[in-house]
């Protein structure tokens, strides 16, 4: 072999591994993503808490891989992440959206009831109402229907709408009772008529006295204030007059009936507060020594939906 055939074959093998190198690097440093990686990533991102990241992994897990079978459960995901950011919209489209995909699932089932919880955080309580309607018309599930007895009962607890609230709770099935523990609830709902409330008529009857309104309603340091003030107006216009100086005494008379009446208006408003914080205070006794943590198991399954209660104290 002369040296130009031997030169040849060199420049050849320089050539087929330079052509080589860079797809033996680039096989070497690929990484492949699985589904089963994809979304594990989205769920530890979801489990310390970080929602807006664990979004956006979620999203890359069903672009990838929509045919996957946990392509309804990353939406699920989805809602519930923008849920707990407090995104309540962007959360009720995302459930909407797995039920357009995915009717007729557990999964689907869920996001009703997590569109109503939505809008009970937007203050919605009648769209949120009208979700569970909803689910109560697709659903002949007893475990389903129950569970939205009972979310829409404490719905009517927030409306102050006690007797429906008593209703939606009579709804839910015998084989039910004793897992929500209905009796329990009822008792607890009888202790309403315990609530110590003020009437607006005779606050702003008392208020003609100026301060007496807002004492009946224990606001005390408006009954001084209230009292002061209006004492203090009355008498600079009394000795205005007295001191034959008209004008100043129409004056003062003028700013006195404003202040009297707001004084009357007021004490009214202190008894609507008192009795609106009463009935606050009252929901929120239910919810710590009644209220259930109500939440559906064996969701892949199709359509039933298991209850799962955690008794609250």
């Amino acid at each position: 072999m002369n040296r130009k055939h031997l030169g040849e074959i060199i420049i050849s093998l320089a050539i087929l591994v330079g052509a080589l190198a860079p797809s033996y690097l680039l096989a070497q440093t690929s990484v492949v993503i699985t589904a089963g990686k994809q979304f594990q990533f989205a769920e530890d991102y979801f489990d310390r808490g970080e929602y807006y990241r664990a979004i956006g992994e979620y999203e890359r897990f069903i672009h990838f891989f929509p045919k996957e079978p946990r392509a309804e459960r990353a939406r699920y995901k989805i809602g519930l992440a923008y849920l707990e950011g407090r995104r309540f919209k962007e959360a009720m489209q995302s459930f909407k959206d797995l039920i357009e995909q995915f009717p007729d699932t557990g999964l689907s089932f869920k996001s009703y009831l997590k569109i109503a919880e939505c809008h009970v955080k937007l203050g919605e309580f009648d769209e949120a109402l009208g979700t569970l309607d909803d689910l109560l018309k697709i659903s002949q599930d007893q475990e389903v229907r129950d569970e939205t007895f009972y979310r829409g009962g404490w719905i009517f607890l927030e409306m102050d709408e006690w007797e429906k609230a008593q209703a939606a709770f009579d709804r839910i099935s015998p084989k039910n009772q004793d897992a929500y523990r209905l009796q329990e609830l009822s008792e607890e709902i009888n202790k309403k008529e315990s609530i110590k409330t003020k009437s607006p008529t005779t606050a702003g009857l008392l208020a003609v006295v100026p301060g007496g309104g807002h004492l009946y309603c224990q606001r005390y340091r408006d009954a001084v204030v209230s009292l002061v003030l209006n004492g203090a107006m009355i008498f600079a216009a009394v000795e205005a007059f007295d001191n034959d100086n008209e004008a100043l005494g129409g004056l003062l008379t003028f700013f006195e009936i404003g202040l009297y009446s707001g004084n009357i208006y007021s004490a009214v408003n202190s008894a609507h507060k008192h009795n609106r914080k009463q009935k606050h205070d009252f929901l929120e006794y239910l919810k710590e020594h009644s209220a259930l943590e109500v939440s559906g198991q064996s969701l892949d399954k199709d359509p039933a939906v298991a209850l799962c209660c955690k008794i609250t104290f």
